[in-house]
């Protein structure tokens, strides 16, 4: 075999072999909302008009899913949810200050949910839940969940 065949035929196993090593793996069935480019899936976000927004019953567990190929952030605003809520972040925090800190700092993580990876909380009090991802929070990238009986 001649070199430059060899090489080409070799160039293109490797190639074949890392397409399925890059990026998310996850189906669209594997999670409620999705985490593409600078914005949360599934309702575009359109200027003037309130942020995406999905709806969830009370009990139930929502799914974010880092569906594209930059690290994000799933955090509550403390102002943002119904009185009597238990917080949510990605990474655990308890409250907004505290994942903000985390992020500057790369402190525990920061709460990223790296691309494939996914980020999940169980609301149990109805209303509406305001959430940002923190370093695209100037790009727009903020979302809310309705949550009702």
């Amino acid at each position: 075999m001649q070199r430059r065949a060899f090489l080409a035929a070799g160039a293109g196993l490797a190639t074949t072999a890392l397409a399925g090593c890059i990026g998310p793996t996850l189906g669209s069935s594997d999670y409620d909302i999705g985490m593409q480019s600078n914005a949360f899936v599934p309702d575009p976000r359109v200027e003037g008009v309130d942020p995406p927004t999905f709806e969830a019953a009370v009990g139930e567990t929502v799914v974010w899913a880092n569906s594209g190929s930059r690290n994000h952030t799933v955090t509550g605003y403390d102002d943002g949810i119904p009185e009597g809520a238990d917080y949510f972040a990605s990474g655990g925090f308890e409250d907004e200050t505290t994942a903000r800190s985390a992020w500057e700092n790369s402190v525990d993580g920061g709460g990223i949910v790296r691309p494939g990876e996914t980020y999940e909380h169980t609301f149990e009090v109805p209303g509406d839940y305001y959430y940002v991802c923190i370093p695209h929070e100037d790009a727009g990238m903020i979302g809310k969940v309705v949550v009702s009986e």
